[in-house]
């Protein structure tokens, strides 16, 4: 097992957060998740937790730790969720940090120029990447990230809750 580096990073609000703290944000995915499991995104260190109440006890299913690169994609899927994520949306994360009006559409018209001019591929391979990494990383929570043909991704939560783990 190798060690990754940590690179702290600003946070960010969530549009499907439950809770506002400056370094760590919860999703509840829009009850997607079963009652009393939540997600806990720490974006100082890049940890996302898998959580789940058992009783009166908060018990942690699953935890990943992603690159600062992985949350520049995640970040907008779970923000978006249960929706796509349009392509502009991620590039703009991906390159800008943020996914502000000006930078989403400062986005598309750079990736139409793309488009255009024959480079889509190009631009939007370290986007694919990222999201084949952060992909692997989600799959041990019971998520997915599937493509919808010309207009972005989509995060997907499996029909099966995660277990909870009895200690």
């Amino acid at each position: 097992m190798t060690l990754q580096k940590i690179y702290a990073r600003k946070s960010k609000a969530a549009t499907s957060e439950v809770k506002k703290d400056p370094e760590i944000l919860h999703f509840s995915l829009q009850d997607a998740l079963p009652t009393g499991h939540i997600l806990a995104l720490n974006t100082k260190f890049g940890t996302l937790s898998y959580l789940a109440y058992d009783g009166d006890r908060l018990q942690m299913i699953a935890q990943e730790q992603f690159t600062g690169t992985e949350m520049s994609v995640l970040l907008p899927l779970l923000d978006m969720f249960p929706y796509f994520c349009p392509y502009e949306a991620l590039y703009a994360s991906f390159y800008n940090g943020r996914v502000s009006e000006e930078a989403v559409a400062q986005a598309r018209r750079h990736l139409n120029r793309a488009q255009e001019e024959n480079s889509w591929d190009q631009e939007m391979r370290p986007i694919r990447d990222a999201l084949s990494r952060t992909r692997l990383k989600l799959k041990h929570f019971g998520f997915d990230i599937s493509s919808i043909l010309s207009t972005g991704y989509i995060l997907l939560v499996s029909a099966t809750p995660m277990p909870v783990i009895r200690a």
